[in-house]
């Protein structure tokens, strides 16, 4: 079709890759020769990539982060910074030459909200979120919500029966920011405490599938210190999850190790078990001797990825569509408190394990040890 209607056009010989290309435009002059006129030219490159030597008339940036980069405080910076000291000094007339940014908000400072929040008066936005009945205040400029069918962005592409899928794999946060376009859930926390369900006794083994205990281990005994928790989690053949016990406190190394050593014991060999392993080399030894205390029974370690909200995310979606149950317990109540305040509670060691445990229940990956 642009060969149709622009017959005279080609790209320049010496400048034709996609990356980088120059067009020409052939002129017929009366005496039979032909003469090429050089048009204008593209360059593309990525978030961080050199641009040294090249100005745009028109600047062009689509995805300057993706979700896995957004969980990384390094990852937005390096893209903040590349957006507002780099590329925006590539402009051909500073005055004049146009950024445009096409993104979904993935975080409340990636380069859309790290833009806005300078309130400049030569910002324009336009926000179109996938569906207004939980995001209509995100919609600008207002007047383009007359375009929304059923509180639909796309009715066909994006009904409501696809959304509830997304939210599934999104989780809570990536839903808000990917569809809602507002990186911050409606209501502010991520837990529903109020959707768990609860049960006095366990169902019948020939119900539960799998069942994972995970901890988050602490090696302090200091009275405002973090805990070691250990959340023992089972997966339901009726796709639910069931809590059954949740060990948590503050312990010297040693006691700890006593203690979970004690709890596998009680678990039973059915029950694996995952050790959240921290950062650098304290953190591998203190793993590896977790695995060594449990010698007999199925152990791994992992080295978690992310910030601990978007760890915590797939859960949350569970437990606010009420697809999560409690075994009624002494230790319910702190349990759900930290919760109710996540990601703003004081300790987020509960969090951290029961994210970790239905993260181990619901991953299709093969288990392997950490080395």
């Amino acid at each position: 079709m642009f060969r149709q209607i622009y017959p005279e056009i080609n790209i320049k010989e010496d400048k034709d890759v996609k990356s980088n290309f120059k067009v020409v435009k052939k002129e017929y002059l009366s005496d039979g020769r032909v003469r090429e006129l050089i048009g204008g030219s593209r360059y593309s490159t990525s978030v961080g990539g050199t641009l040294t030597g090249f100005h745009g008339d028109i600047l062009i940036v689509d995805d300057p982060l993706n979700p896995t980069q957004s969980a990384s405080e390094v990852e937005l910076r390096n893209a903040n910074r590349w957006c507002e000291q780099t590329l925006s000094t590539r402009k051909t007339n500073k005055a004049i030459t146009p950024t445009v940014y096409i993104m979904q908000r993935l975080h409340q400072d990636d380069p859309s909200g790290h833009i806005l929040a300078k309130q400049k008066a030569n910002i324009r936005h336009i926000c179109l979120p996938g569906e207004i009945r939980n995001y209509a205040n995100k919609v600008n400029p207002p007047s383009l919500k007359k375009f929304y069918k059923k509180d639909l962005l796309d009715v066909n592409r994006l009904p409501w029966s696809v959304l509830k899928d997304m939210e599934a794999d999104l989780g809570q946060y990536g839903y808000a920011g990917q569809v809602g376009q507002d990186p911050t859930p409606p209501g502010g926390g991520m837990f529903k405490v109020d959707k768990f369900a609860y049960a006095s006794t366990m169902p019948g083994k020939n119900h539960i599938t799998k069942t994972v205990r995970y901890w988050d281990k602490a090696g302090t005994k200091d009275g405002d210190g973090a805990y070691t928790a250990g959340i023992k989690m089972n997966k339901l053949d009726n796709g639910r999850w069931i809590i059954d016990d949740v060990r948590r406190g503050r312990w010297a190394s040693h006691e700890r190790e006593s203690i979970i050593r004690q709890t596998a014991e009680v678990d039973g060999y059915n029950t694996i078990v995952w050790v959240e392993q921290e950062p650098g080399s304290g953190g591998k030894e203190s793993a590896e001797g977790t695995i060594r205390n449990l010698a007999g029974f199925k152990v791994y370690a992992e080295k978690p990825t992310g910030d601990k909200a978007a760890r915590a995310d797939p859960f949350s979606v569970q437990v606010n569509n009420g697809n999560v149950i409690l075994l009624t317990a002494q230790w319910n109540k702190d349990f759900i408190e930290e919760l109710r305040f996540f990601p703003q509670s004081t300790h987020k060691d509960q969090v951290d394990a029961a994210s970790g445990a239905f993260n181990k229940l619901t991953s299709k990956k093969i288990a392997r040890r950490i080395t």
